[in-house]
């Protein structure tokens, strides 16, 4: 079960105001020493909200499974903690229970709380190897992850408190190894806090490293003042320099402020949260951390994302042969209802359906009227961009194909049939949807933006466009239409783009660095 929408908990997203020219004066990044390649310091605990294949909504749930798994296959030990949702009870009924209940308190209050576990083959796929699931029935037994009919929980930051002193409290008994502690997004950003304020006495605690991941800074978990003694904070934290933040409670800023270190999912990204135009109003928090602030790019699992072994495809095809493809096509002209047109060229949007994902701009642009193409678009999300995309389909129905829900399965299949992927968002951290696409022979036109620029070679294995308006997302169509009218040209750039490299292997290194320097600093920290 997918929520519709991933939001702050209180008020809107915060959006960054992109000028129609894409800024190029970027800070520069100070660059982050390296460490030696030598194992981990010691275990790794992710505190995350989501994780596939039992909850998420989007990118973080599955970027946080993979990365655990592929350092787990790296040697290191690695434990997953996450809230135990009803729809994780739905999607595992078997969860067997790991040791016995035990206390809870925040703020004076106080409950009972459990740890469950799920047997590998309960999880579909290949997730994580050891996922533990806290279960606090007040918080977490509801329909919804973060809310219900596109509105928020109002306790959220309640909620994803409870669990982060739940799970710091645990740790000693479920993960006595761990050094690192990374916590991932605003839903636990507190953990930092926490482990410095409350826990900054406890031998086992005081030796733990904390790495906060920022996978989308637009959600912030925002909450007024008087939230701060609800949630077991000393008035004193209420700091400009920790978490006041334009006279509210901003929790990741507050877990910013108290990390041992900051990463975010691309360079590019790092770079643009440190200018004021794109820093989602933090940019001066994002600046103040100088080296502690680092990006590292998502990687995707090679081995599921490999369209010569893609179980998923109606037919398996590699650089070398690239008849598969022409099938593929054909298969996704049926799925969606299309006319099958061998030489009609097939674009693709598969998103989110929100304001970041670029969508008002691709309504705005009416590629189906400024191209003769035939456009696919799958996503689920906000309700006005699902009318208006369908009321699209209606008018154009042998154009226009639009499917408003979201499964993996057809993302496998839009990915192998499409010519032509759009993200022309408006800002995006990393993206795993272009780094797909190019695996599959599908050739990516993007807004070149965080993530999207670090992994889209212009002109090489997909087009790139600077201005945010619909004059440069079509000027950018039309240059990869161009592109392949000329057959040779053409395969040479869907070859191209099939040989990236887009394994997590790489990532996993960098993110060993991290560590090991976090380590190094918490402990140079204990001894001063």
């Amino acid at each position: 079960m997918k929520s519709a929408l991933y939001r702050a908990p209180t008020v809107p997203a915060i959006r960054p105001s992109l000028p129609g020219a894409r800024v190029v004066t970027l800070p520069a990044m100070p660059r982050p020493p390296v460490w030696p390649p030598a194992g981990p310091p010691g275990g790794i605990v992710h505190l995350t909200a989501e994780c596939w294949p039992f909850a998420r909504t989007g990118g973080l749930g599955e970027a946080v499974a993979a990365l655990a798994r592929h350092q787990s296959a790296a040697g290191q030990s690695v434990t997953v903690l996450m809230p135990l949702y009803r729809t994780v009870r739905d999607r595992v009924p078997h969860l067997q229970p790991v040791g016995p209940r035990f206390t809870v308190e925040l703020a004076g209050w106080s409950t009972h709380a459990r740890i469950f576990e799920a047997a590998l083959d309960e999880a579909e796929g290949s997730g994580p190897e050891r996922v533990l699931f806290l279960d606090l029935p007040e918080a977490f037994d509801r329909p919804g992850l973060y809310g219900e009919g596109g509105t928020d929980y109002p306790d959220n930051p309640w909620r994803f408190a409870l669990f982060c002193r739940a799970a710091l409290s645990i740790l000693p008994w479920v993960a006595p190894e761990a050094r690192v502690v990374h916590a991932h997004d605003w839903h636990t950003a507190l953990a930092p806090v926490y482990l410095r304020t409350d826990w900054g006495k406890e031998s086992f605690h005081r030796r733990l490293a904390s790495v906060l991941s920022v996978h989308n800074a637009g959600y912030q978990g925002h909450c007024a003042p008087e939230t701060l003694q609800r949630l077991g904070l000393p008035a004193w934290l209420y700091d400009w320099r920790l978490l006041e933040w334009y006279g509210r409670v901003n929790l990741l800023k507050g877990g910013m402020a108290f990390a041992d270190a900051v990463v975010t999912v691309s360079p590019t990204h790092a770079r643009e949260l440190c200018a004021p135009d794109t820093g989602f109003g933090l940019h001066g928090a994002f600046a103040a951390l100088e080296d502690r602030l680092v990006g590292i790019t998502n990687g995707i699992d090679q081995d599921v994302w490999n369209p010569a072994r893609d179980p998923d495809i109606a037919a398996r095809y590699d650089a070398g042969g690239l008849a598969g493809k022409r099938q593929c096509k054909a298969a996704l002209q049926r799925t969606f209802g299309l006319p099958e047109a061998a030489a009609t060229p097939v674009v693709a949007v598969c998103a989110r359906l929100a304001a970041q994902k670029g969508l008002d701009l691709l309504l705005a642009a009416d590629v189906p009227a400024e191209f003769p193409v035939q456009l696919v678009v799958l996503g689920e999300g906000e309700p006005e961009y699902a009318r208006r995309l369908a009321a699209l389909a209606a008018a154009r129905p042998d154009r226009v194909a639009v499917r408003l829900t979201f499964h993996d399965r057809l993302e496998h299949v839009l990915m192998a049939g499409a010519d032509l992927l759009l993200m022309p968002s408006r800002y995006e951290p990393c993206g795993l949807t272009q780094m797909r696409a190019q695996r599959y022979g599908t050739i990516p036109v993007a807004h070149r933006v965080g993530g999207l620029a670090d992994t889209i070679e212009d002109g090489v294995t997909g087009f790139l466009f600077d201005e945010y308006t619909p004059d440069g997302l079509v000027a950018a169509l039309r240059r990869a239409l161009d592109h392949r009218r000329e057959p040779m040209a053409w395969r040479r750039l869907v070859r191209a783009a099939m040989a990236r490299d887009f394994g997590w292997e790489g990532s996993v290194e960098q993110y060993q660095s991290v560590y090991q320097r976090a380590c190094h600093d918490r402990a140079r920290r204990r001894a001063s």
